[in-house]
C-alpha cells in the first residue's frame, strides 16, 4: 500500500503527523506541496479519498481565502479546486493519503484511523 503525506513543514499539526508517522514506523513518502502544488485531478482525488466538499478542504482562516473572496456561496465546486490549485496554502493539512482512505491530520492521532 502506497502512502502519502501532504506535507506543510512550517505547520506544528502537520509536523506533529509526521512525527507521530515516523514514531509508529510507517512507510510513506512525503509531498511537500507548497513546493510541488498538487493539480486538478490530485485535488479531486483528494476530495474523493476524503468524501470532502471543496470547500470543507479549504483553509477558511488563510488570509488568501478573504482575499480571493472564496466564502461567495455562489462559487462553483470547480471554482473552489481551481482557487486550491492556484493558491496551494488553501488546502487543509496535513492529509494522510493511502489506497482506499485520506485523513486529515486534526489531531495527528486522526490518520492513524485509516492505517
Amino acid at each position: 500500500m502506497a502512502i502519502q503525506l501532504f506535507h506543510n513543514p512550517r505547520c506544528s499539526k502537520s509536523r506533529q503527523t509526521l512525527a507521530l508517522l515516523e514514531a509508529e514506523g510507517i512507510d510513506f513518502e512525503v509531498i511537500l506541496y507548497l513546493d510541488t502544488p498538487p493539480d486538478v485531478n490530485t485535488v479531486r482525488h483528494l476530495l474523493e479519498k476524503l468524501d470532502y466538499t471543496p470547500r470543507q478542504l479549504m483553509r477558511k482562516n488563510e488570509s488568501k481565502y478573504r482575499e480571493l473572496e472564496l466564502d461567495n456561496d455562489t462559487l462553483s465546486e470547480e471554482a473552489l479546486i481551481q482557487a486550491m490549485v492556484a493558491h496551494p496554502i488553501l488546502i487543509e493539512r496535513p492529509i494522510l493519503v493511502t489506497d482506499a482512505k485520506a485523513a486529515i491530520g486534526r489531531p495527528p492521532e486522526k490518520v492513524l484511523e485509516i492505517l
